[in-house]
């Protein structure tokens, strides 16, 4: 069985194209791979599907993916397919003889993976138990849990699923979930012990950005001209909002369309069919849009209306920029947006913990300090430096050093016993002398009026700034009570320095960013051909290549197969199926507009950051390459003389092995075939570093 990150790398590249794990990907998969059971909390486009979907492939048998929607079942499914992986899904949308020709081959152990909804996995109650088994992945697990933001019942069935295959591992995963509601999501899949992987939730291309909700459509429609070769989603509260919405678009000359649940199931099927294939790309919604849907060119993201909590905002967000190229974020804020959240959360079961959350998501909307600090604090990702890439950052307000009001609130908190809600603590620290006060004997505690001289709504809006910055918390399923995080021990027993924002009454921030994406010439031809062979295979375009491969494509210029195989994306069925189109695509470029070669050459960059002490894979991160990339920069400067030690890369059997399938592949063509004679256990790099060593 395949345990190592040596041998799993291979089948990383062969099958995904990439040289490199993104954070945390490779521990859970060892995990699993070791028949633990696993919790994987990993931000939207951080590579969650690709756990599951490895693990599967490094072991014997089928996985069970339990999936929460049909357009996520096929996405994925067209993506494995497309690189040459055996998967199906099963649901209601097809004809009895596709499901019948599925259910046979899950029957004879022909699928690596075998995707179904949580409502309709008991109809394989029986089945299950005659198959062989590897795994069983919980994508978007949040959905077990009644603390979640997406809460469906058949998911609470799952749990079963240990009691019968008590041997098998069990994978969750989800991009959002707060502390509460992963303790729920082990607890309802009864995998006590289940490892946590927590990823950052970070997603440093998002650039967050809040603007009050005054002329929302003369903004958006300015939003749309400065990005007119994009797509993107904006999301309303209302089916009425998206229909009128889209018609404004429409009439200003866009190509819009609205998407809601008051629509027929084809009508939908079609609008995100057509969204996917960017035939529209822009499409108008209600939050039914969208979950799961693996289009990972989406470039902006506009909540005409506030989201109802953090999770869901994070979530709607997430489904931009997903190729970690740049992407907007833009949240536009009204207190009316508030009431009408409220007004439905009213007729919630749950109300209390909504209301809480809802506040929070109020509080970032109105936050002034950086919203990335603020949205990762709300997860548990203490963080305090600004991240560069919100308005607030861009655009930052004016700051004084609060230190002492930070310590006297923090300090209210725990003389409290962090039992408390905001409002309580603030009454406490202005001294107030109301029944709930006095009832408590609150009056007699030592911070009890100790910022009299602020006043209330003043008061209340720096403990927000507090909540934002992480010094405290919120436990939504205790009342909303009001807690400290390590940071506010920090700040009481280390003396440690807090700025807030100065209060700004009645002026309105004012944040100018350009937009990140351009598009080049090469970009562009290399999109249009990526639509035309989508168009004739009848699949999304990112299935052929995501935009991330194109920019990589455009920055490398691969003129031959083996060069073309490093580019980021790149595997063997994708090299197989898409080199010769895409190289001549770039070979006419080439020789229609001579590129202007930088005045330092591209391997001489590479070899100053090598001298400098960084490590191969932290260069390639460094300049956005590829870590074959950077090995072939390395044996370039060894090749004009550098003195170099490149026998740190290759071991000395390696090198005996390689030297062995050279004498044996007296006709080789390329890289393709040694890498095919070591049966994918030998990654490209080493092959051609192998070969150097043995020519030098």
């Amino acid at each position: 069985m395949i345990t190592t990150a040596p041998t799993l790398l291979p089948l990383l590249k062969k099958y995904f194209g990439y040289d490199s794990f993104k954070p945390n990907q490779l521990a859970i998969i060892e995990d699993a791979l070791a028949k633990k059971d696993v919790l994987a909390i990993m931000p939207t486009g951080g590579g969650k599907s690709l756990c599951y979907q490895l693990t599967a492939l490094a072991l014997e048998g089928t996985a069970i993916v339990i999936s929460p929607l049909i357009a996520l079942m096929k996405d994925q499914v067209d993506v494995l397919q497309a690189n040459g992986i055996a998967a199906a899904y099963y649901n209601s949308s097809q004809s009895q003889e596709t499901q019948q020709q599925i259910l046979r081959q899950l029957e004879d152990g022909d699928l690596k993976l075998f995707y179904v909804a949580p409502e309709s996995l008991g109809f394989f109650t029986g089945m299950l138990e005659k198959l062989n088994i590897s795994l069983f992945a919980v994508d978007e697990a949040h959905c077990i849990s009644s603390w979640g933001h997406d809460f469906r019942p058949a998911y609470t069935q799952l749990g079963n699923l240990k009691n019968r295959f008590p041997t098998i591992p069990v994978m969750a995963l989800t991009a959002t979930a707060d502390k509460t509601t992963q303790d729920d999501i082990v607890h309802q899949l009864r995998i006590p012990d289940a490892e946590r992987h927590l990823a950052s939730f970070n997603r440093p291309n998002l650039f967050l950005d809040v603007k009050p909700a005054q002329d929302r459509i003369k903004h958006i429609l300015e939003f749309l001209d400065e990005r007119p070769f994009e797509s993107g989603i904006i999301y309303c509260l209302s089916r009425k909002s998206t229909e009128s919405i889209s018609e404004k678009l429409q009439k200003a000359g866009f190509k819009a369309k609205a998407y809601h649940a008051g629509m027929s199931p084809d009508e939908r099927s079609f609008v995100q069919e057509e969204f996917i294939t960017d035939k529209v790309p822009i499409i108008v919604a209600t939050i039914a849009f969208g979950m799961g849907i693996d289009k990972s060119n989406v470039r902006w993201v506009i909540h005409y209306n506030l989201p109802k909590n953090i999770e869901g905002y994070y979530q709607e967000i997430g489904r931009g920029g997903r190729d970690g190229l740049p992407a907007h974020a833009l949240l536009f804020y009204s207190f009316a947006d508030v009431a009408q959240l409220r007004r439905f959360i009213s007729q919630s079961e749950n109300a209390d913990v909504e209301y809480a959350k809802l506040e929070r998501m109020q509080q970032f909307a109105e936050a002034l300090s950086c919203r990335r600090i603020a949205l990762l604090n709300y997860f548990g990702e203490h963080v305090t430096q600004g991240c560069g890439n919100c308005d607030i950052c861009t655009s930052p307000p004016a700051y004084f050093d609060a230190t002492v009001l930070a310590q006297k609130v923090c300090s209210a908190v725990a003389r409290l016993g962090e039992r408390e809600p905001m409002g309580m603590v603030i009454d406490v620290l202005r001294g107030a002398q109301n029944a709930q006060v006095l009832e408590k004997s609150y009056q007699n505690v030592k911070t009890y009026g100790a910022v009299k001289d602020v006043s209330w709504l003043d008061l209340q809006q720096y403990v927000i700034q507090l909540l934002n910055q992480g010094v405290l918390e919120i436990n939504f399923r205790e009342g909303a009570r009001l807690g400290l995080t390590p940071l506010a021990k920090e700040v009481l027993f280390s003396n440690k320095s807090i700025q807030l924002a100065v209060l700004q009454k009645g002026k309105e921030k004012k944040t100018v960013v350009k937009s990140k994406t351009q598009q080049t010439g090469l970009f562009e031809k290399l999109r249009l051909l990526r639509q035309e062979i989508a168009t004739e295979q009848g699949v999304p375009a990112y299935v052929v290549f995501g935009d991330a491969s194109l920019k990589d494509m455009e920055a490398k210029l691969p003129t031959t197969e083996t060069e073309f195989m490093e580019v980021s994306g790149v595997g063997q069925a994708k090299l197989d199926k898409y080199a010769e189109i895409f190289l001549k695509e770039i070979a006419k470029h080439l020789a229609s507009k001579p590129v202007k070669k930088s005045k330092r050459k591209t391997h001489d960059q590479t070899f100053d950051l090598f001298s400098d002490g960084l490590t191969v894979a932290e260069i390639a991160e460094t300049r956005g390459l590829s870590e074959n990339t950077i090995y072939g920069h390395l044996m370039k400067k060894h090749a004009e003389g550098e003195e170099l030690d490149l026998n740190q890369f290759v071991s000395a059997p390696e090198i005996a092995k390689i030297e062995e399938a050279k004498s044996s592949l007296t006709e080789a063509q390329g890289l393709k075939d040694f890498f095919e004679y070591f049966e994918a256990q030998v990654p490209y790099w080493k092959i051609k570093l192998g070969l150097y060593l043995l020519e030098a």
